[in-house]
Protein backbone atom coordinates (compact mmCIF):
# COMPACT_ATOMS: atom_id res chain seq x y z
CA UNK A 1 0.00 0.00 0.00
CA UNK A 2 1.68 3.19 -0.92
CA UNK A 3 1.38 6.28 1.30
CA UNK A 4 -0.24 8.60 -0.77
CA UNK A 5 0.83 11.18 1.77
CA UNK A 6 4.66 9.83 1.80
CA UNK A 7 7.30 12.52 1.33
CA UNK A 8 10.63 10.51 -0.86
CA UNK A 9 13.82 12.17 -0.64
CA UNK A 10 15.93 11.68 -3.83
CA UNK A 11 19.19 12.13 -3.51
CA UNK A 12 21.38 11.95 -6.65
CA UNK A 13 25.75 11.08 -5.75
CA UNK A 14 26.45 10.54 -9.32
CA UNK A 15 26.16 7.93 -11.70
CA UNK A 16 25.43 6.44 -15.50
CA UNK A 17 21.39 6.67 -14.06
CA UNK A 18 21.59 10.23 -13.90
CA UNK A 19 23.74 11.10 -17.18
CA UNK A 20 22.09 12.56 -20.58
CA UNK A 21 23.88 12.60 -23.84
CA UNK A 22 24.98 16.27 -25.03
CA UNK A 23 23.33 16.64 -28.57
CA UNK A 24 25.89 19.11 -29.70
CA UNK A 25 29.10 16.88 -28.62
CA UNK A 26 27.56 13.10 -27.92
CA UNK A 27 29.15 13.15 -24.58
CA UNK A 28 27.27 12.10 -20.97
CA UNK A 29 26.51 15.08 -18.32
CA UNK A 30 24.83 15.25 -15.77
CA UNK A 31 21.34 16.16 -16.12
CA UNK A 32 19.15 18.88 -14.15
CA UNK A 33 16.93 17.37 -11.65
CA UNK A 34 15.00 20.54 -11.27
CA UNK A 35 13.75 18.89 -15.10
CA UNK A 36 13.18 15.71 -13.75
CA UNK A 37 9.64 15.29 -14.49
CA UNK A 38 10.43 16.12 -18.12
CA UNK A 39 12.58 13.25 -18.16
CA UNK A 40 10.27 10.94 -16.14
CA UNK A 41 6.58 12.25 -16.93
CA UNK A 42 5.30 9.23 -15.30
CA UNK A 43 6.19 11.10 -12.04
CA UNK A 44 3.92 12.98 -11.97
CA UNK A 45 0.86 10.64 -11.66
CA UNK A 46 2.60 9.93 -8.22
CA UNK A 47 0.28 10.62 -5.77
CA UNK A 48 3.02 11.11 -3.40
CA UNK A 49 5.48 14.03 -3.00
CA UNK A 50 9.26 13.66 -4.15
CA UNK A 51 12.11 16.15 -3.35
CA UNK A 52 15.78 15.55 -4.73
CA UNK A 53 19.42 16.49 -3.55
CA UNK A 54 22.29 16.45 -5.80
CA UNK A 55 25.30 16.01 -4.53
CA UNK A 56 27.90 18.92 -5.76
CA UNK A 57 30.31 17.55 -7.80
CA UNK A 58 28.49 14.31 -8.39
CA UNK A 59 30.85 10.93 -8.19
CA UNK A 60 31.75 8.34 -10.23
CA UNK A 61 31.06 5.51 -8.02
CA UNK A 62 34.96 4.16 -8.64
CA UNK A 63 35.95 7.36 -6.78
CA UNK A 64 33.61 6.77 -3.86
CA UNK A 65 35.37 7.00 -0.29
CA UNK A 66 34.16 6.77 3.01
CA UNK A 67 34.02 10.49 3.14
CA UNK A 68 31.22 10.09 0.55
CA UNK A 69 29.27 7.34 2.14
CA UNK A 70 30.07 9.63 5.49
CA UNK A 71 28.16 12.85 3.42
CA UNK A 72 25.44 10.06 2.55
CA UNK A 73 24.59 9.74 6.30
CA UNK A 74 24.91 13.07 7.12
CA UNK A 75 22.28 14.25 4.35
CA UNK A 76 19.34 11.03 5.82
CA UNK A 77 20.41 12.22 9.30
CA UNK A 78 19.39 16.04 8.69
CA UNK A 79 16.29 15.07 6.77
CA UNK A 80 15.33 12.01 8.66
CA UNK A 81 12.13 13.42 10.47
CA UNK A 82 11.45 14.84 7.30
CA UNK A 83 10.26 12.22 4.93
CA UNK A 84 9.40 9.03 4.84
CA UNK A 85 11.55 7.27 3.08
CA UNK A 86 14.95 7.60 0.47
CA UNK A 87 16.00 6.98 -2.46
CA UNK A 88 19.60 6.65 -3.72
CA UNK A 89 20.74 7.01 -7.06
CA UNK A 90 24.53 5.20 -7.36
CA UNK A 91 27.05 4.27 -9.99
CA UNK A 92 26.52 0.70 -10.16
CA UNK A 93 30.25 -0.14 -9.76
CA UNK A 94 30.50 0.54 -5.49
CA UNK A 95 26.62 0.66 -4.60
CA UNK A 96 26.86 -3.00 -3.00
CA UNK A 97 29.83 -1.31 -1.19
CA UNK A 98 27.76 1.69 -0.42
CA UNK A 99 24.44 -0.04 0.72
CA UNK A 100 27.37 -2.47 2.95
CA UNK A 101 28.33 0.58 4.72
CA UNK A 102 25.03 2.49 5.19
CA UNK A 103 23.52 -0.65 6.84
CA UNK A 104 26.26 -0.76 9.44
CA UNK A 105 26.41 3.01 9.85
CA UNK A 106 22.59 3.69 10.52
CA UNK A 107 21.91 1.67 13.57
CA UNK A 108 18.02 0.83 13.75
CA UNK A 109 16.90 2.42 10.95
CA UNK A 110 13.39 3.20 11.00
CA UNK A 111 12.76 3.53 7.20
CA UNK A 112 13.56 2.41 3.56
CA UNK A 113 17.02 3.79 2.08
CA UNK A 114 16.46 2.12 -1.50
CA UNK A 115 19.50 2.10 -3.84
CA UNK A 116 19.63 2.24 -7.43
CA UNK A 117 21.00 2.84 -11.19
CA UNK A 118 21.17 1.77 -13.68
CA UNK A 119 23.41 0.46 -16.70
CA UNK A 120 22.03 3.15 -19.72
CA UNK A 121 21.39 6.68 -18.85
CA UNK A 122 17.81 8.03 -17.88
CA UNK A 123 17.81 9.77 -21.81
CA UNK A 124 18.81 6.76 -24.20
CA UNK A 125 15.81 5.22 -25.27
CA UNK A 126 16.32 1.57 -24.11
CA UNK A 127 17.02 2.44 -20.76
CA UNK A 128 16.68 1.12 -17.59
CA UNK A 129 16.82 3.88 -15.42
CA UNK A 130 13.66 4.72 -16.11
CA UNK A 131 12.13 1.09 -14.14
CA UNK A 132 14.60 1.07 -11.73
CA UNK A 133 14.15 4.51 -9.99
CA UNK A 134 9.99 4.63 -10.65
CA UNK A 135 10.25 1.47 -8.60
CA UNK A 136 12.52 2.24 -5.96
CA UNK A 137 10.35 5.60 -5.36
CA UNK A 138 7.65 3.22 -4.45
CA UNK A 139 8.89 0.91 -2.63
CA UNK A 140 10.61 3.62 -0.58
CA UNK A 141 6.65 5.23 0.03
CA UNK A 142 5.34 1.59 0.72
CA UNK A 143 3.52 0.65 3.62
CA UNK A 144 1.72 -1.60 5.90
CA UNK A 145 -1.81 -1.85 6.85
CA UNK A 146 -0.38 -0.26 9.87
CA UNK A 147 1.25 2.62 8.38
CA UNK A 148 4.67 1.06 9.09
CA UNK A 149 7.13 0.90 6.00
CA UNK A 150 7.48 -2.05 4.30
CA UNK A 151 11.02 -2.20 4.00
CA UNK A 152 12.92 -0.46 6.77
CA UNK A 153 16.00 -1.37 5.84
CA UNK A 154 18.77 -0.28 3.44
CA UNK A 155 18.40 -2.33 -0.03
CA UNK A 156 19.16 -1.94 -3.85
CA UNK A 157 16.35 -2.53 -6.14
CA UNK A 158 17.42 -3.13 -9.63
CA UNK A 159 16.44 -4.89 -13.09
CA UNK A 160 12.94 -6.19 -11.12
CA UNK A 161 14.69 -7.57 -7.31
CA UNK A 162 14.70 -5.97 -4.43
CA UNK A 163 18.09 -7.29 -2.33
CA UNK A 164 19.10 -6.54 1.11
CA UNK A 165 22.38 -4.16 0.31
CA UNK A 166 24.42 -5.99 2.39
CA UNK A 167 24.14 -9.45 0.92
CA UNK A 168 24.60 -7.84 -2.45
CA UNK A 169 27.50 -7.99 -5.07
CA UNK A 170 27.64 -6.65 -8.80
CA UNK A 171 28.16 -9.63 -11.08
CA UNK A 172 27.44 -8.04 -14.53
CA UNK A 173 28.69 -5.06 -16.24
CA UNK A 174 26.85 -5.65 -19.63
CA UNK A 175 23.29 -6.86 -19.04
CA UNK A 176 20.13 -5.44 -16.90
CA UNK A 177 20.41 -7.53 -13.97
CA UNK A 178 23.92 -6.43 -12.40
CA UNK A 179 23.41 -7.49 -9.01
CA UNK A 180 22.54 -10.60 -7.19
CA UNK A 181 22.19 -12.06 -3.50
CA UNK A 182 23.25 -15.46 -3.76
CA UNK A 183 23.51 -16.05 0.11
CA UNK A 184 20.15 -14.32 0.84
CA UNK A 185 16.82 -14.63 -0.74
CA UNK A 186 15.52 -11.67 -2.58
CA UNK A 187 13.24 -9.18 -0.05
CA UNK A 188 10.60 -8.90 -3.17
CA UNK A 189 10.26 -8.91 -6.35
CA UNK A 190 8.70 -6.77 -8.97
CA UNK A 191 5.85 -7.26 -11.56
CA UNK A 192 2.82 -6.51 -12.53
CA UNK A 193 2.63 -5.90 -8.59
CA UNK A 194 5.57 -5.67 -6.28
CA UNK A 195 5.74 -8.85 -3.91
CA UNK A 196 7.73 -8.57 -0.87
CA UNK A 197 8.75 -11.56 1.24
CA UNK A 198 7.88 -10.23 4.48
CA UNK A 199 9.17 -12.60 6.47
CA UNK A 200 12.57 -12.12 6.00
CA UNK A 201 12.89 -8.12 5.85
CA UNK A 202 14.55 -6.83 8.76
CA UNK A 203 12.48 -5.05 11.20
CA UNK A 204 13.73 -2.89 13.47
CA UNK A 205 12.51 -1.60 17.42
CA UNK A 206 10.49 0.86 16.36
CA UNK A 207 10.43 2.29 20.43
CA UNK A 208 13.94 2.45 20.40
CA UNK A 209 15.93 5.89 17.80
CA UNK A 210 17.19 5.41 15.27
CA UNK A 211 21.23 6.62 15.15
CA UNK A 212 23.53 7.57 12.51
CA UNK A 213 27.43 6.87 12.96
CA UNK A 214 30.61 8.26 11.27
CA UNK A 215 33.45 6.42 12.45
CA UNK A 216 35.66 4.54 9.43
CA UNK A 217 39.05 2.83 9.66
CA UNK A 218 40.46 1.85 6.53
CA UNK A 219 43.67 0.63 7.54
CA UNK A 220 42.71 -3.01 5.99
CA UNK A 221 44.40 -5.31 3.72
CA UNK A 222 42.91 -7.80 1.40
CA UNK A 223 45.31 -11.43 0.56
CA UNK A 224 43.43 -13.33 -2.26
CA UNK A 225 44.87 -16.96 -2.82
CA UNK A 226 45.42 -18.35 -5.89
CA UNK A 227 47.49 -21.73 -6.85
CA UNK A 228 51.33 -20.61 -6.54
CA UNK A 229 51.40 -17.26 -4.89
CA UNK A 230 54.70 -16.51 -3.51
CA UNK A 231 55.65 -17.07 -0.65
CA UNK A 232 57.15 -13.24 -0.62
CA UNK A 233 54.07 -12.20 -1.93
CA UNK A 234 52.08 -13.35 1.32
CA UNK A 235 54.53 -11.81 3.68
CA UNK A 236 54.74 -9.09 2.19
CA UNK A 237 51.10 -8.32 2.61
CA UNK A 238 50.46 -10.11 5.90
CA UNK A 239 53.58 -7.90 7.44
CA UNK A 240 52.28 -4.29 5.86
CA UNK A 241 52.76 -1.83 8.99
CA UNK A 242 49.54 0.05 10.33
CA UNK A 243 47.29 -2.88 9.58
CA UNK A 244 44.45 -4.05 11.84
CA UNK A 245 42.77 -6.34 9.84
CA UNK A 246 43.29 -8.54 6.78
CA UNK A 247 40.79 -10.81 5.19
CA UNK A 248 41.88 -13.77 3.53
CA UNK A 249 40.09 -14.79 0.47
CA UNK A 250 39.94 -18.80 0.52
CA UNK A 251 39.36 -21.50 -1.46
CA UNK A 252 35.80 -23.18 -1.21
CA UNK A 253 34.40 -23.80 2.16
CA UNK A 254 37.73 -21.33 3.54
CA UNK A 255 40.64 -23.49 2.47
CA UNK A 256 44.06 -22.54 2.09
CA UNK A 257 47.28 -24.06 1.63
CA UNK A 258 49.28 -26.31 4.18
CA UNK A 259 52.50 -25.55 3.70
CA UNK A 260 54.61 -24.95 6.62
CA UNK A 261 55.67 -20.87 6.03
CA UNK A 262 51.75 -19.81 5.41
CA UNK A 263 50.69 -21.48 8.18
CA UNK A 264 53.30 -20.02 10.11
CA UNK A 265 53.10 -16.59 8.24
CA UNK A 266 49.15 -16.25 9.47
CA UNK A 267 50.34 -17.40 13.17
CA UNK A 268 52.60 -14.75 13.40
CA UNK A 269 50.48 -12.00 11.69
CA UNK A 270 47.93 -13.02 14.65
CA UNK A 271 50.01 -12.49 17.34
CA UNK A 272 51.11 -9.07 15.98
CA UNK A 273 47.34 -8.27 16.84
CA UNK A 274 46.15 -8.15 13.47
CA UNK A 275 42.54 -9.70 12.59
CA UNK A 276 42.53 -12.32 9.96
CA UNK A 277 39.04 -12.80 8.56
CA UNK A 278 38.50 -15.98 6.31
CA UNK A 279 35.84 -15.55 3.41
CA UNK A 280 35.61 -18.00 0.58
CA UNK A 281 36.23 -16.78 -3.27
CA UNK A 282 32.94 -18.50 -4.04
CA UNK A 283 29.71 -17.13 -4.73
CA UNK A 284 27.44 -19.29 -2.80
CA UNK A 285 28.25 -20.94 0.35
CA UNK A 286 30.04 -20.32 3.64
CA UNK A 287 32.97 -20.66 5.44
CA UNK A 288 33.51 -24.21 7.79
CA UNK A 289 37.03 -24.41 8.68
CA UNK A 290 36.16 -27.35 10.71
CA UNK A 291 35.29 -29.53 7.43
CA UNK A 292 38.51 -30.08 6.33
CA UNK A 293 42.18 -29.47 7.70
CA UNK A 294 43.18 -27.22 5.79
CA UNK A 295 40.47 -24.68 7.23
CA UNK A 296 41.46 -26.49 10.96
CA UNK A 297 44.81 -25.00 10.68
CA UNK A 298 43.72 -21.83 9.91
CA UNK A 299 41.51 -21.69 12.96
CA UNK A 300 44.40 -23.22 15.17
CA UNK A 301 46.24 -20.12 14.07
CA UNK A 302 43.37 -17.97 14.87
CA UNK A 303 41.38 -16.83 11.63
CA UNK A 304 38.01 -16.03 12.20
CA UNK A 305 35.28 -17.05 10.22
CA UNK A 306 33.26 -14.96 7.79
CA UNK A 307 30.50 -17.30 7.61
CA UNK A 308 28.88 -16.25 3.97
CA UNK A 309 29.72 -12.39 3.75
CA UNK A 310 30.56 -11.05 0.57
CA UNK A 311 33.49 -9.40 0.29
CA UNK A 312 32.01 -5.99 0.12
CA UNK A 313 30.44 -6.37 3.61
CA UNK A 314 33.09 -7.72 5.24
CA UNK A 315 35.54 -5.05 4.29
CA UNK A 316 33.01 -2.11 5.59
CA UNK A 317 31.75 -4.29 8.65
CA UNK A 318 36.13 -4.10 9.77
CA UNK A 319 36.11 -0.30 8.86
CA UNK A 320 32.89 0.20 10.92
CA UNK A 321 34.02 -1.84 14.20
CA UNK A 322 37.99 -0.80 13.97
CA UNK A 323 37.02 2.80 13.42
CA UNK A 324 34.83 2.62 16.87
CA UNK A 325 37.34 1.44 18.37
CA UNK A 326 36.61 -1.77 19.99
CA UNK A 327 38.65 -4.19 21.17
CA UNK A 328 40.32 -6.95 19.05
CA UNK A 329 38.66 -9.62 21.01
CA UNK A 330 35.08 -7.85 21.20
CA UNK A 331 35.46 -7.25 17.07
CA UNK A 332 36.09 -11.13 16.40
CA UNK A 333 32.90 -11.73 18.42
CA UNK A 334 31.01 -9.33 16.61
CA UNK A 335 32.19 -10.36 13.10
CA UNK A 336 30.74 -13.64 13.91
CA UNK A 337 27.32 -12.24 14.73
CA UNK A 338 24.71 -10.69 12.73
CA UNK A 339 24.08 -6.65 13.18
CA UNK A 340 21.97 -6.53 10.54
CA UNK A 341 21.34 -9.41 8.74
CA UNK A 342 24.84 -9.33 6.69
CA UNK A 343 25.59 -13.42 7.47
CA UNK A 344 24.07 -16.41 8.39
CA UNK A 345 26.40 -18.24 11.05
CA UNK A 346 27.16 -22.18 10.44
CA UNK A 347 25.21 -22.78 13.22
CA UNK A 348 22.06 -20.67 11.79
CA UNK A 349 22.24 -22.63 8.56
CA UNK A 350 22.85 -25.98 9.90
CA UNK A 351 19.48 -25.64 12.53
CA UNK A 352 17.63 -24.40 9.17
CA UNK A 353 18.33 -28.00 7.46
CA UNK A 354 17.26 -30.01 10.64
Amino acid sequence: MIDVNAHILLIYTGGTIGMVENPETGSLEPFDFSHLNSHLPELQRFRFHVDHIVFNPVIDSSDITPEHWKKMVHTIESNYNKYDGFVILHGTDTMSFTASALSFMIENLHKPIVLTGSQLPIGKLRTDAKENLITALEIAADKDELGNPIVPEVCIFFQNDLLRGNRTTKVNAENFNAFKSYNYPNLGKSGIQIRYDRKIIHQPDFDKKTAFHYRLDTRIATLKLFPGIERQTVETILALKNIKAIILETYGSGNAPLSPWFVEAIRETVKRGVIVLNITQCNIGMVDMQRYETGRELLKAGVISGFDATFETAITKLMFLIGHKYEKEDIKIRMRVPMVGEITRLEDRTNERL
